[in-house]
């Protein structure tokens, strides 16, 4: 499947993704300078999605065109950042899986959140407030395909694959893993457990994704497909942020906050972590069997 296919929209910028070798022109920086530089660039990036996004509000189809070209403007720049600094193709936004690792990926992170969700009813309480609101779900749809993409190539593809240069692949996981629960320390509802039940459940869950199939848009279709279900679907507040647009429908949790989440959302639940381990450890197995944990002395391919 050729990049007009699996993503219409990234067409016109084919030569980014091309999977061709790159006559080198330059030496290619250290790992570090190379962190610091994209890292440079995403901060920028994120500032500007933040203002797509209070431009585009709850309306819907602001929504979705704020999304679409703030995920299409992070994967441009991604991808134009590292084939500059690198000297290389962009092998880990390979085109032709965008469609089959998104489709599959996000309809994973579907799933592993309605188990998770139906776990949580089992043990507490779900209420809905109002009725079903699909202009809420397409708002919280676009809203969420900016953030998985944002943060995913952040996290994943800078902070995980150059940490990886610098300390291999277990330390890779560990810093990526704590500086995305950190990030998530800064929302209104936040919890130092909450904070933790991020950096293992979902940090730990998408590096290992990351690590065995060393393709992007697998934990970017994992991220949309969890916070898609979980807000956009269910209405439910995404790790300590209830100021998300509501979705389908507006939820409320009610029972111990061990199994709900409390004010932090369902991502603090203990079931939440227990669901995500599974995905985890397989990843990871899958890691080692086609060895890809990768020490210090082996660069990523």
């Amino acid at each position: 499947m050729d990049l007009s296919k699996a993503a219409a929209p990234l067409a016109p910028l084919k030569p980014l993704f091309a999977q061709t070798p790159v006559d080198a022109t330059r030496p290619v920086r250290p790992a570090g300078v190379r962190l610091v530089l994209l890292v440079v660039v995403f901060l920028v990036l994120t500032s500007v999605a933040a203002g797509v996004r209070a431009v585009a509000g709850d309306n819907p189809v602001l929504s979705l065109i704020g999304g679409g070209l703030v995920a299409v403007g992070a994967l441009a720049a991604y991808a134009a950042v590292v084939r500059a600094l690198e000297q290389r193709p962009v092998t880990e936004l390979d085109p032709a899986r965008a469609w089959p690792d998104l489709r599959f990926a996000t309809l994973a992170g579907l799933g592993l959140f309605a188990v998770t969700f139906v776990l949580i009813v089992l043990c507490g309480g779900y209420d809905t407030e109002g009725g079903v609101s699909v202009g809420g779900l397409l708002t919280v749809f676009g809203l969420m395909a900016g953030v998985a993409v944002t943060e995913e190539l952040l996290f994943r593809g800078v902070v995980f694959r150059l940490v990886e240069e610098l300390a291999g692949t277990k330390g890779a996981l560990a810093v990526s893993a704590v500086l995305f629960g950190g990030l998530h320390l800064v929302n209104p509802e936040a919890t130092l457990w909450g904070g933790l039940a991020i950096a293992v459940e979902a940090g730990l869950m998408l590096g290992a994704a990351y690590a065995a199939t060393r393709s992007l848009w697998v934990p970017i279709g994992l991220h949309l497909g969890w916070n898609f279900a979980l807000s956009g679907v269910f209405g439910v507040t995404v790790s300590g942020d209830d100021s998300a647009p509501a979705g389908l429908l507006h939820g409320t949790l009610t029972g111990p906050e061990a199994l709900t989440g409390g004010t932090f959302g369902p991502e603090a639940s203990v079931f939440a972590i227990l669901v995500c381990a599974v995905p985890t450890v397989i990843y990871l197995r899958a890691a080692g069997r086609r060895g890809r944990i990768l020490t210090r002395r082996r660069r990523a391919a």
